[in-house]
């Protein structure tokens, strides 16, 4: 029935197999053998993918690599309705609020803002910029418990309190992307951004 609805089936399996695997790259044989689907349909429907712009390519040791776009617009409704679900899904209120409480608890922490794939309609390139004196540990913790939580890879910054705010004082670019896309703070202790 699924076949049905997205085209064929070996868009399914592939749509399946790439949305399983966020962050990890095959190459066309690879692809093959693994759906156990003929190498020209697995072409066509790369390249049919390719253009819509679901999976990325890259020439790596003289192969092509495709991989999911993990900031296409609806990758997260396609990895529900094609991801191994392991256990229940959290409610996206729930699970956001929950790694938002776990980033705003840092030691450390005097600036948090999210953006990119984290804020709906956010264009930016950066999903999380953090500012302070943070302990690597707990930051990377925080930032894996957040991928686990929203299901992909994030872009993430960490600045010292004297960076960012130098940084922003003169209007650096990449502060300015951030804070020019639509964007969310989570943490400002010394209300920096509301000046």
């Amino acid at each position: 029935m699924i076949d049905a609805l997205f085209g064929s089936k070996t868009r399914v399996k592939l749509l399946h197999l790439f949305l399983n695997n966020p962050g990890k790259a095959f190459y066309v044989r690879e692809i093959t053998r693994l759906i156990g689907e003929q190498i020209n349909s697995v072409r066509r429907e790369l390249s049919n993918m390719l253009d819509v712009g679901i999976i990325t390519s890259k020439n790596t040791d003289n192969k092509l690599y495709y991989e999911v776009n993990q900031r296409y617009d609806f990758y997260v409704p396609l990895r529900a309705i094609f991801a191994d679900q392991k256990s229940e899904p959290l409610k996206k209120d729930a699970k956001s609020s929950e790694w938002q409480k776990t980033i705003k608890e840092l030691a450390g922490l005097r600036v948090a803002v999210i953006a990119g794939v984290l804020v709906d309609g956010s264009a930016s390139g950066v999903d999380l910029l953090l500012v302070g004196d943070l302990p690597e540990k707990k930051v990377q913790s925080a930032i894996h418990a957040i991928e686990s939580a929203e299901g992909r890879e994030l872009a993430y910054s960490i600045l010292t309190y004297d960076e960012f705010y130098y940084r922003l004082s003169v209007h650096d670019r990449f502060i300015n992307d951030i804070l020019n896309n639509k964007h969310a703070v989570l943490t400002d202790v010394d209300e920096i951004l509301s000046k």
